[in-house]
């Protein structure tokens, strides 16, 4: 090292005796001299005596210290070599004696032989820095379905269920709003950033109708007070009315249908119905609404209901989702909210009453006895049609608030597509303990979220596409918090959410299990219940399909979606593949205690079997895997073929309809021959999808995106483009509510308003069919 360290040294000090550098240059002294001219006024003599190094006539001439200036550039020179040798040195004998650095492959991972960076934890993904530009390095390679549904498996256990309700901060007061509900919110929000999960709060400030604490409602019979409930209806009409006391069953179509044909007046009556889960409380108070009633009690009749008779009833009776003073509009703060209304808005007031009260006020009914369909479980109690006899005084003194509600939200971003993702929410808030309205579903929110993180973080699963958690607040009220986020981001949602899973209420018993879904997600959910193991009885070697499904799964499984499901809005409103699921007793599905003080956790234990943690780690397996292979698969598991069957049926009775109207005489533009072409040309718009998905390299992620963007548009194509949200906030021509829908022209016989109707859902139906069919040149346009 020293003969080396010399010999460097001679070399350098030759070089440095053997170079002059020139004041403006900085080339050797006796080599190519390049001239600088410092200003404008600089003159030919001053430039010579610069070229030539004599002093002329330039007034900045200044002779050159040229030993001393040497002196000090040799030592700084000579300095800095030292130091640059010693760090030389230095190196090579760290270098030497560091032990080399063993790595896993799940530790590195190397590109063109740069080594990358350790995988980081969600949301920050490794990027290997290259030296020089390279093509994109292939897809990261997943892990076999298999081996996803071992992990969810393994990590969404009982136990983890069991510990997980356990841990939850339960509050009695968990209305929307309240100290209870934050409390709830804070907590998730706590746990989506633990797990790294991006956590952010949406909020809302909607107008919640509450009791007035100085004036409470009130029913009288004949001037005196027989009930003054703490329970309410929410977003009942106020006031106070007087009528004659009429009983209705449980209020529907048929039920009063029957009132009709007995001759029984209903108009300016106060209607005494039971409540049921067969029908909602806001439709019941709709269909008789439309009969001119003044007022509607409704009580939990003992025969549907084995609790106690004072047991009070909570609800609403908005018949829509949403803050119901902003439809069509979010709920935010700086909203310039229009002076309207929802049209599901009831006319007429509407209270809930205790079976103790209902039974008083069904002892004075006169009028004809009941049919033996009417009769209910009250005891000493002879069911009476009514009409006469005794008058009843409902007073409803609720007030509006406005509330300011926070949705919570975590999101575990896809590799691929993060830009696409399927969400999965939970109400939080409850009257009373909510224990089977809000807790359960809370539960398996936060532990799906964990088991997947940790999927992520610990076990390499790739998902290609995000999956965002959303914790809702205001669900008791009608789905508040999740539709104003609808409507405060329709834009933003539009074919980027492809897919919404409900886990609201998804154990309220044991021994059956039932599913409300879009079309495009029932393959999907029988795949994956032949997946999910049997939680049911003592036979868990079967699968969850084979022990449900019995000769035909769709007629034992399959339910139509209701207004008041929590995935409802997502289906009709916004046009997203919805899907709510549940496990439910064998001998009723109704869930006695929803919207009840009763509704905790031993009443839960009691409909269950004592096996709710089984239960709830089945549905959350149905719901995790559902989503986990919407994220995991190349080409999007929403099967289009699946709605030709319910255009189909709707097609044929719409046809059979118009011959009806037309006394099977043609009309004029009442012809079902392009509405019948449009269906045509979806059928052949799925078939060319299928071959398109057949004929396809699924490692193109290119070809994939565009067969996907083709599929994610369905749904929402079957929203009417001829109606105002505002004013028919549920658009789904086949599951929407309106007169745009395919119902709606199977009970309409005016002529021009048929023909209107048959026209814009032809061309709704025709338009879904050309966006699945892809380009604009692929077009099977017959019409």
């Amino acid at each position: 090292m020293a003969v080396v360290y010399n010999q460097l040294q001679s070399a350098f000090s030759k070089m440095l005796n053997r170079e002059r550098y020139s004041r403006f240059t900085l080339q050797p002294d006796g080599g190519g001299h390049v001239e600088v001219k410092l200003s404008d006024d600089v003159t030919d003599d001053q430039a010579g005596a610069e070229q030539t190094g004599q002093p002329g006539d330039s007034p900045s001439y200044r002779p050159r210290p040229r030993q001393e200036y040497r002196r000090i550039c040799y030592l700084a020179l000579g300095a800095l070599f030292i130091f640059v040798i010693g760090c030389l040195i230095g190196y090579a004998s760290t270098h030497s004696e560091q032990e080399p650095i063993h790595c896993s492959m799940n530790q590195e991972a190397q590109i063109d032989g740069v080594q990358s960076p350790p995988v980081q934890s969600l949301p920050v993904q490794p990027t290997p820095v290259q030296p020089t530009p390279v093509p994109p390095p292939p897809e990261q390679p997943s892990l076999s379905w298999k081996s996803i549904t071992n992990l969810l498996t393994t990590r969404l256990t009982p136990d983890k269920v069991d510990q997980g309700l356990s841990c939850l901060q339960f509050q009695y007061d968990q209305t929307a709003g309240s100290d209870g509900d934050v409390i709830l919110a804070n907590n998730v929000f706590n746990n989506f950033k633990i797990w790294e999960m991006n956590p952010w709060t949406d909020v809302h400030y909607v107008q919640l109708q509450k009791p007035d604490s100085e004036k409470p409602n009130r029913v009288l019979m004949d001037q005196v007070v027989v009930g003054q409930p703490k329970a309410y209806l929410a977003y009942s009409a106020t006031g106070k009315v007087q009528g004659t006391a009429v009983y209705g069953n449980y209020g529907r179509k048929e039920d009063l249908e029957i009132l009709t044909n007995l001759n029984i007046e209903l108009n300016g009556t106060v209607i005494l119905l039971r409540a049921s889960g067969q029908i909602s409380l806001a439709q019941q108070v709709a269909n008789v609404a439309e009969m001119g009633v003044s007022a509607v009690l409704i009580y939990p009749d003992p025969d549907d209901y084995k609790f106690d008779r004072n047991t009070e009833l909570y609800g609403h009776v908005h018949l829509g989702s949403g803050d119901p003073y902003t439809p069509g509009f979010p709920s935010f703060n700086h909203t310039q909210f229009p002076p309207t209304e929802s049209s599901g808005l009831p006319t007429v007031l509407a209270q809930s009453i205790t079976a103790a009260t209902a039974a008083q006020i069904m002892k004075a009914i006169g009028g004809a006895n009941v049919p033996s369909s009417f009769r209910g479980g009250l005891d000493d109690v002879t069911y009476r049609i009514g009409g006469a006899g005794v008058n009843v005084t409902v007073e409803v003194n609720n007030v509006l608030q406005n509330t300011e509600i926070h949705n919570v939200f975590g999101v575990i971003k896809g590799f691929v597509e993060p830009d696409h993702y399927v969400v999965l929410g939970a109400q939080r808030d409850s009257w009373g303990p909510g224990f089977a309205k809000a807790m359960v579903g809370t539960t398996l929110l936060m532990e799906l979220a964990r088991s997947v993180y940790e999927m992520v973080e610990k076990d390499g699963f790739r998902p290609r596409r995000s999956m965002v958690f959303a914790s809702w607040s205001a669900g008791e009220f009608g789905s508040v918090g999740a539709t104003e986020w609808l409507e405060g981001y329709m834009s933003s949602l539009d074919r980027r959410a492809f897919t919404y899973i409900s886990l609201d209420g998804v154990v309220t018993g044991h021994g059956a299990f039932k599913a409300s879904a879009s079309p495009l997600l029932v393959s999907l959910l029988a795949t994956t219940m032949q997946e999910v193991k049997n939680p049911i009885g003592s036979d868990m070697s079967k699968s969850l399909y084979d022990k449900v499904s019995g000769a035909n799964f769709e007629a034992s499984v399959l339910e139509p979606m209701q207004m008041e499901d929590a995935a409802y809005p997502f289906l009709a409103f916004s046009g997203i593949p919805s899907i709510s699921l549940r496990f439910v007793s064998r001998d009723s599905e109704v869930y006695p205690y929803y919207g009840t003080a009763l509704d905790n956790i031993d009443h839960l234990g009691v409909t269950t079997n004592q096996r709710l943690d089984s239960l709830a780690t089945a549905a959350g397996l149905v719901a995790g895997q559902m989503a986990l292979r919407l994220v995991h698969d190349h080409v999007l598991n929403l099967d289009v073929r699946r709605y030709i069957t319910p255009i189909s049926q709707a097609v044929v009775k719409i046809n059979k309809r118009l011959k009806q109207v037309t006394e099977g005489r043609s009309a004029e533009g009442l012809s079902a021959n392009w509405l019948i072409m449009a269906r045509g040309s979806y059928i052949r718009a799925t078939s060319d999808l299928n071959e398109d998905i057949q004929n396809t390299d699924l490692t193109d992620s290119l070809a994939c995106h565009k067969i996907n963007e083709r599929i994610m548009r369905v749904e929402h194509n079957l929203l009417s483009p001829f109606v105002s949200p505002k004013d028919v906030p549920f658009r789904h021509v086949l599951f929407g509510h309106g007169s745009h829908t395919l119902d709606a022209m199977l009970e309409g016989t005016d002529k021009d308003v048929l023909r209107t109707q048959l026209a814009l859902t032809t061309w709704t139906l025709q338009g879904c069919a050309n966006a699945l069919a892809g380009d604009i040149w692929e077009l099977d346009n017959q019409i």
